[in-house]
């Protein structure tokens, strides 16, 4: 089978420029980070290779931000007998062959994968920190008011368990204890 696998990290990005020509059995998509691999669509895939299967992706940066983890996906995309192609960079691994100049370049672009990630998070830390100091970011939005809060404070007291609690309120269990311990 072959494969497409595309991602953006988030909901608001177009994925029209990733392998618009380019024919498959399956495409998987994902919507979120590339910081790990924990990445619903990216699982199902992996789950799902067999040998003589072929992985597209557009490009290298597309299948993850961290060295170890595109190092490790290409790696045991071979051990299973399948291949990997990432077209912007024109390299494919598979198991039957080894080209030190493509490892080379892989092991070369995915730490300029997971550089260009460290250099947004800092950028980003910078602008916060800026606009901080300018009083005009006030962090996230509050998820509960004053009432939300107590009632959550006056269930525990009735003695709801916290993950009754977050599916009611439609939260997580951590801002629950959040509330609690404020």
């Amino acid at each position: 089978m072959i494969f497409n696998y595309i991602r953006v990290s988030t909901i608001l990005q177009n994925t029209e420029r990733q392998l618009p020509s380019v024919e498959c059995d399956r495409t998987y998509l994902d919507k979120l980070s590339g910081k790990d691999t924990h990445r619903p669509q990216f699982q199902l895939m992996m789950s799902n290779l067999r040998e003589g299967d072929v992985i597209n992706v557009h490009s290298l940066d597309r299948v993850g931000r961290n060295t170890k983890d595109i190092l490790n996906l290409v790696e045991q995309v071979k051990e299973i007998g399948a291949s990997i192609k990432f077209h912007k960079e024109n390299l494919t691994f598979d198991g039957t062959s080894s080209d030190l100049y493509s490892d080379l370049l892989l092991t070369i672009l995915s730490g300029f994968a997971q550089f260009e990630r460290n250099i947004i998070l800092e950028r980003q830390r910078e602008g916060i920190a800026i606009a901080k100091a300018k009083g005009k970011y006030k962090g996230g939005k509050q998820k509960f008011v004053s009432t939300d809060k107590e009632k959550i404070k006056k269930l525990i007291e009735e003695g709801i368990s916290i993950s009754q609690i977050s599916r009611d309120m439609k939260c997580s269990r951590p801002t629950i204890y959040k509330v609690i311990n404020e």
